[in-house]
């Protein structure tokens, strides 16, 4: 890395460190109902709202109801997308006249944004009208960010309440989030956007003549639209020129600042946040990767200020950027050393096949990670084109379970299950039950932890396997062997951990990913969300035990080191055997000259 790589890279954890603490304290406020600076502004909007949909503050729910309301709000806001997708030749602003989805696609989009995933097997400029893109897309990337963010708010309180069942309310909760917390942050962040030359209009798609026309082999197709092919079975062409190129428009920058700051990920367009309207500038590179961040670092203070202990929060964060740099560190490595079978034919240089040179190795190795470790999913690297250790990177980080530091809310409870499952098997090893910021922690709290860890897991090898023998998506596959494993391998990671990004070389946009994907983020989101609401309800009814000299400290690096490590044990053991199949047998062969 050259100097300039290093002050950028460290100047963003330094303001992520510096913002995490104001923001912090900020959202502990907002959800305990204090009074903030902006409560003269926005309170009475609040009180608007609840009177208007008829919400009792101070009706407060235990863990079914406050899951059962999650999954209403969740289901109802499916079945209108969904309606918009099927429908939307039919809606206005679509200046490009672009016809409604298929259903298979529909469904899919619809579960997809629903569940923070963004996942997308079609092309934003090609496929989503200005309408979809705003009333449908957008409005999910606040409100899906601003159910995992209270689910998280949820279990805290089950940590810090003692001898009740209630956790909150939902609607309070979903209203504050998006409110206090969202909307102010994404309004600016979408203005800096703007002035850094993303672009916000209504304007129809513009055709403009090449400066020098441009010569290429375009496929012949048959009376159905289908590819023609020769007796041998190949692809037929046809020459062809091109004079005039059609350069896509729309509202970007608001959709742009919320699918990072809520750790959305999906892309007004195809090239997503390659694209120079999403991302033109190394200035958005850094603005960008920060919004990524911001509200999963400062939920980990939010945690710790609620629990009344900072350092129980320092001590996730502690965790999470531990590995995110380390990580990093190998990307850089990897992607800094290139191909060897370039390097002996005379060009040594670093592999910036798929990269944006305007972003740099750096730049775009950060990016990497960073979408990767929390569930954005926005991507400004080809992650089909880093090498084979390099693109196991966040493979890996997709496969801890987006922890690293995981989607808003998701990231924080999937990370306390992690910490509930160290503490239990440390208390076994030193022969004490297990206690947890005061509370005594049993079979059944164990038992959901691990089904808030595993249940994505599960999905993916199981899936992964039915891909494997299923003809259809094997088809879809355009790469063979070890390659090809890793595609299909990390799509339905990324479906069913709620990321969102691809490998790409493979086509989605079949009934097999469609359907099953649909199911693998289903289940990927709500089974661990209802499992966590669960154990909060039975944490938040159990009394406050003192600290004794037994009590295994969990503010400290110690603990930090152990959760570590039980952190990658998991991941070593659910998921060594297919990167060992996928990127590993991939960089042997690559060594190995084939």
């Amino acid at each position: 890395m050259n100097a300039y790589e290093w002050m950028q890279t460290g100047f963003l954890f330094l303001m992520l460190l510096a913002l995490v603490k104001p923001l912090g304290g900020f959202m502990a406020k907002v959800f305990q109902g204090e009074r903030t600076f902006l409560s003269p502004l926005l309170a009475p909007c609040e009180r608007l709202i609840y009177r208007v949909s008829g919400v009792e503050p101070e009706d407060e729910m235990g863990w079914q109801r406050y899951a059962g309301a999650m999954l209403l709000f969740n289901l109802t806001l499916f079945l209108a997308l969904f309606v918009m997708l099927l429908t939307q030749h039919l809606l206005p602003l679509n200046p490009q006249q672009l016809p409604g989805f298929s259903w298979q696609l529909a469904l899919n989009t619809a579960i997809s944004f629903t569940t923070n995933t963004n996942w997308q097997a079609y092309s934003g400029e090609m496929a989503a009208s200005y309408f979809t893109q705003m009333v449908g897309l957008t409005v999910h990337n606040f409100v899906s960010a601003a159910t995992g963010i209270a689910v998280a708010i949820a279990v805290i309180r089950g940590f810090v309440r003692r001898k009740t069942s209630l956790l909150g309310n939902f609607w309070v909760d979903l209203t504050r989030c998006t409110l206090y917390i969202l909307l102010p942050i994404a309004m600016i962040a979408a203005l800096v956007l703007v002035s850094q030359g993303v672009i916000q209009n209504f304007s129809s798609y513009r055709t403009v003549p090449l400066v020098q026309s441009l010569s290429y082999d375009k496929l012949k197709l048959d009376a159905s639209g289908n590819p023609l092919k020769d007796a041998s079975g190949k692809p037929v062409t046809e020459s062809a020129t091109a004079r005039e190129v059609t350069i896509p428009m729309g509202p970007v920058a608001s959709q742009e600042a919320i699918k990072e700051l809520g750790t959305n990920g999906g892309g007004f367009f195809n090239a997503n946040s390659a694209h120079p309207f999403e991302h033109p500038t190394p200035h958005t590179t850094f603005i960008e990767n920060l919004l990524i961040l911001l509200i999963p670092g400062a939920l980990t203070h939010t945690f710790g200020v609620m629990a009344g202990n900072s350092r129980q929060g320092w001590t996730l964060l502690g965790v999470m950027l531990f590995i995110l740099i380390i990580t990093f560190g190998v990307l850089q490595w990897a992607e800094s050393s290139g191909n060897p079978m370039v390097s002996r034919l005379g060009v040594q240089s670093s592999n910036m096949e798929g990269k944006e040179v305007r972003f740099g190795l750096a730049g775009s190795n950060l990016f990497t990670v960073a979408t990767t470790g929390t569930s954005c999913g926005a991507v400004n690297t080809m992650h089909d084109s880093l090498t084979p250790l390099g693109g196991m990177m966040p493979l890996s980080l997709i496969l801890l379970g987006e922890i690293i530091f995981g989607g808003v809310g998701s990231g924080l409870y999937t990370m306390l299950a992690f910490a509930i499952i160290a503490v239990f098997v440390s208390g076994l090893m030193i022969g004490r039950t297990p206690e947890y910021l005061g509370k005594k922690i049993e079979v059944q709290e164990m038992w959901l932890s691990i089904v808030t860890i595993i249940v994505a897991g599960v999905m993916v090898l199981m899936l992964s396997g039915i891909a494997m023998i299923t003809p259809q998506a094997v088809a879809a596959m355009a790469n063979p062997g070890a390659h090809g494993l890793s595609e299909v391998f990390y799509a339905l990671a990324s479906m069913a951990n709620n990321n969102g990004s691809a490998f790409a070389g493979l086509n989605a946009n079949i009934n097999f990913y469609n359907l099953l994907g649909s199911l693998a983020m289903t289940l990927g989101r709500y089974v661990p969300a209802i499992a966590v609401l669960a154990m909060a309800g039975s944490l938040a009814g159990k009394k406050y035990v003192p600290p004794s000299l037994g009590t295994l400290p969990t503010d400290k690096v110690p603990f930090a080191l152990w959760l570590t490590l039980v952190i990658l044990i998991v991941g070593a053991l659910t998921f060594f055997p297919v990167l060992a199949m996928g990127p590993i047998a991939e960089h042997l062969t690559m060594l190995g000259g084939i």
